[in-house]
């Protein structure tokens, strides 16, 4: 019988190592590589995992906000750092702390020249966020003389990148698309590229971009989700190692007769008489209302218990009847045996929600950091 003592989400260096070196291999050994930490690593632990990719060789890394990169050069990160979705009341936060914003409207590009001309700097390195077709942001095609215009007219910012994003690279469905996306980012890179005579970093692929489209890896590469170990495939999902794995405890067992009730609304009621647990998490932690009611499970000592009754903020339930457990024994939430796809499929959501959603209050532990 297995004690944790507590709930944890368990962090396995050694496998975000392993998920590294594969997605590298996938790349020429020119194609830089960029680590996506945003979202506290997805759910992880950013800065911890960022040093260990940084021990690794990893040349570039990105944050969604200007928070999360400040929080990287607080805790020693050197390397570059990409903010994919600055905002223009951090500009200046965004320069004290050599962060790279991404320049991905009219409004943001004036903003930042002129945050940047305040604060005197010349060539501050800057990425181009192209609109290819996601059309979440970015320039398109029709915006591309003003922004010739906009850098012939400043030395404030020098072109360190321009990128895009694929919107379907795992899904061979849309091979169409997304060969129009990169028929389109070449398009305009070209244009751009000729113009301002000297050549930005390239990126444009994210972990299925990686593996689907090699023909696409220009000058950089970028990774998250392949780096935590989810592959959005079901054959890289066995060249990866899930990095995470959460854990808890039984905190209590009680033994209910037929037609007793068990939580909030008295949504599961015994058809017979069972064995049922208690647990230290919920939906304050990250395990959603959508779990509750046998739609998913958890696994106690190698065994199926399947989550009963409404999800509650701090607390589950489970049906433990015929298991062979105790006050105190350790219960899987997700990990081995349960990949955290098959759990989060159970509540219709995907990996990216289960996993960034787990609460700050969940204690990370970090194993195999040698």
């Amino acid at each position: 019988m297995f004690k944790t003592g507590e709930t944890i989400l368990e962090i396995d260096l050694e496998a975000l190592a392993h998920n590294y070196h594969h997605l590298r291999s996938r790349a020429a050994a020119n194609v830089k590589f960029m680590a996506v930490v945003k979202a506290y690593a997805y759910g992880n632990e950013a800065s911890t995992l960022a040093k260990k990719l940084s021990s690794l060789g990893v040349d570039y890394f990105a944050v969604a906000y200007t928070d999360e990169g400040v929080a990287l050069r607080e805790k020693g990160i050197e390397e570059p750092i990409l903010v994919l979705h600055p905002q223009s009341a951090n500009f200046e936060r965004i320069i004290d702390h050599c962060l790279e914003p991404s320049i991905y409207s009219r409004f943001v590009l004036n903003e930042f020249v002129k945050t940047a001309t305040g604060k005197a700097q010349t060539d501050y390195p800057v990425h181009l966020k192209l609109n290819t077709g996601l059309n979440r942001l970015g320039f398109a095609e029709d915006d591309m003389e003003f922004l010739l215009d906009t850098l012939q007219q400043t030395n404030t910012i020098k072109l360190k990148g321009i990128f895009s994003h694929l919107a379907a690279s795992e899904d061979w469905r849309e091979r169409e698309f997304t060969l129009k996306q990169l028929d389109r980012f070449r398009k305009m890179t070209y244009h751009l590229v000729e113009t301002i005579k000297y050549k930005p970093l390239l990126h444009l692929c994210n972990t299925s971009g990686i593996i689907n489209y090699p023909e696409a890896h220009f000058d950089m590469v970028r990774s998250g989700i392949g780096l935590y170990g989810f592959g959005n495939d079901p054959e890289l999902d066995k060249q990866l190692k899930p990095i995470g794995t959460l854990k808890t405890l039984i905190s209590q067992i009680h033994h209910l007769d037929k037609g007793e009730t068990v939580g909030y609304n008295r949504a599961f009621k015994a058809k017979e008489k069972i064995k049922m647990a208690t647990l230290p998490l919920g939906h304050a932690d990250g395990i959603n209302r959508q779990y509750g009611n046998e739609k998913a499970g958890v696994w106690v000592n190698g065994n199926y218990a399947p989550i009963i009754g409404n999800v509650c903020m701090d607390m589950l339930m489970i049906n433990i009847t015929g298991i062979d457990c105790e006050e105190g024994d350790e219960v899987i939430i997700f990990g081995e045996p349960q990949h955290a796809t098959d759990f989060a499929k159970k509540g219709n959501t995907i990996s990216y929600e289960l996993i960034t959603g787990i609460s700050q209050r969940v204690k990370r532990k970090f194993i195999n950091e040698n």
